[in-house]
């Protein structure tokens, strides 16, 4: 019942992250930073993605994905469209990757150590949910800071 919540949870923040880059009236905005921010929405945007894609679609769904960490936070100027389709694919990946496991994997070790010690699954997706989140925040109010 569980990963059934996250499917649903993740979806619908996915959803939310694709209207905040929708929302942008001016596509340069995304690549923008104001003072005291370190990281334009668009990156933002990016790191979320490559997060899910790495930790979900790759190590639990078994999708071919190589991270480029540094593009994340580096590149600039990638189009809209772009975005929101990276963006869909990631809903579609994370879906199939959590549908395909068994609800007792949420108590098992997660094979990678991403914190230096061991973790469950479970644990692991409640961290990646709120680091999500806590991202998505940041770009709506860069969003609402740099078009107002």
């Amino acid at each position: 019942m569980v990963l059934k919540e996250f499917i649903q949870l993740f979806e619908r923040d996915l959803d939310r992250l694709a209207k905040e880059i929708e929302l942008y009236s001016n596509s340069e905005n995304l690549w923008k930073t104001a003072p005291g921010i370190s990281n334009s929405s668009g990156n933002l945007c990016m790191h979320l993605l490559g997060n899910l894609r790495a930790f979900v679609c790759k190590e639990m769904g078994g999708f071919d994905y190589i991270r480029d960490r540094e593009r994340e936070f580096n590149a600039k100027g990638i189009d809209t469209k772009d975005l929101l389709e990276e963006i869909y694919l990631v809903k579609k990946q994370l879906e199939i990757s959590l549908e395909g496991l068994d609800e007792s994997i949420l108590n098992k070790s997660y094979p990678l150590e991403v914190f230096g010690e061991p973790m469950t699954y479970g644990y692991f997706l409640i961290h990646l949910y709120g680091h999500f989140n806590y991202h998505l925040g940041q770009i709506n109010y860069c969003r609402r800071l740099l078009e107002s």
